[in-house]
């Protein structure tokens, strides 16, 4: 099974965000564009594991204590820079307790011996990946300036900061990844409630 933990977003701010990608995708037509109902907030990937590991994982989930918070999804950027873009992304604003929840669930699998995040806890909503090769957002050896997303740059360059909407996170989740050629589907497997 391949999982992660993540924070769905509300169905009035999903609209939103499917509008103004409607509005931008042909800028960047040979991107790879999540569709609106897989859009979610990462806040670890856990990757393939058997599924008697899954129900391990639940249960260390049940464990994270947090308090619920309001997160604003407005503005844009590109990972891991503009120049060499390879994902697309919305930014999010919720203070601390967004970063504090990822580090606290990082920190509770880490228990479970799976991998700490190497890379800082940056909040953001992606919307598209870069046509071809990989999807990380993270530097890589070899990365090379590209034009992958120049088009999209240009015209949102010429526009003011666009803002989604406010939220407030209640809960998060474990979510199931299956990969089709069509894209991947996610299934939420449990949810765990914020105070």
């Amino acid at each position: 099974m391949r999982l992660f933990v993540a924070l769905d977003i509300d169905d009035d701010i999903r609209s939103r965000l499917s509008r103004f990608v409607d509005g931008v995708r042909g800028f960047s037509p040979e991107a790879r564009w999540v569709r609106p109902e897989s859009l979610h907030v990462t806040l670890k990937f856990i990757g393939e594991k058997p599924e008697p590991e899954a129900e391990r994982i639940k249960q260390a989930l049940q464990t994270v204590v947090a308090d619920g918070f309001e997160m604003k999804f407005c503005g844009y950027g590109f990972f891991p820079g503009a120049r060499a873009a390879r994902v697309f992304w919305v930014g999010i604003e919720a203070g601390d307790r967004l970063t504090s929840l990822a580090a606290t669930v990082d920190k509770t699998l880490g228990q479970l011996d799976i991998l700490k995040e190497e890379h800082a806890f940056s909040p953001h909503l992606t919307l598209a990946r870069r046509g071809g090769g990989s999807g990380s957002p993270h530097r890589q050896k070899g990365d090379q300036p590209n034009r992958s997303f120049g088009k999209l740059q240009e015209k949102l360059a010429a526009l003011p900061a666009p803002e989604f909407g406010t939220m407030t996170a209640r809960a998060f989740f474990l979510y199931q990844s299956k990969l089709s050629p069509k894209g991947s589907t996610y299934t939420k497997l449990a949810g765990f409630p914020l105070r």
